[in-house]
């Protein structure tokens, strides 16, 4: 099935947003906000990109509220080095892209259009502009955001089940 996602960028980027930063809100689990988070560490939150580029679109970001990389600690360095390692092996065993875009956008001018640091990773596929891409700012995604969020979950938890070898009850 094909999921014909209405990119609404512009509306989320010019239009009314919750009181403070979304991504402590994702954090903090407040209801103002929708929360894709698919694997929390001690220093950092996986979550799934609510406007997505491509099904598995992932942000990963330090659970304190920072503005520049050059603000993490080196536990925090060291974690995300670790987490996004994991990560990637995760996505390639769920989507099987052939590379990946992997960045912050920091600061505004820059196009980060939320003032906390946040590590975009995104799978990349050949030959993944279509018609529907260039028509008003629609693409067909394989998998809505959601259900990314649930399947990426589901193989965070079976990792850590796992490395820890206990079985998910």
């Amino acid at each position: 099935m094909e999921y014909f996602f209405n990119f609404e960028k512009l509306a989320y980027v010019t239009g009314k947003k919750p009181d403070g930063c979304i991504l402590c809100l994702i954090r903090d689990n407040a209801p103002e906000v929708v929360n894709l988070t698919v694997h929390e560490s001690e220093l950092f939150i996986v979550s799934i990109n609510l406007y997505p580029f491509n099904p598995g679109h992932l942000m990963v970001f330090p659970r304190r509220h920072l503005t520049d990389i050059r603000e993490l600690s080196a536990a925090e360095n060291l974690e995300l080095s670790v987490l996004i390692n994991q990560t990637l092996t995760l996505i390639d065993g769920l989507y099987n892209p052939a590379g990946y875009n992997i960045g912050y956008n920091m600061g505004a001018a820059a196009g980060a259009s939320i003032d906390h640091i946040h590590m975009h990773i995104i799978p990349r596929y050949p030959r993944e502009l279509g018609i529907a891409d260039l028509l008003a700012g629609r693409r067909v995604l394989v998998e809505s955001p959601l259900d990314s969020a649930e399947r990426v979950r589901k193989a965070f938890l079976s990792s850590s089940d796992s490395a820890s070898g206990t079985t998910e009850v």
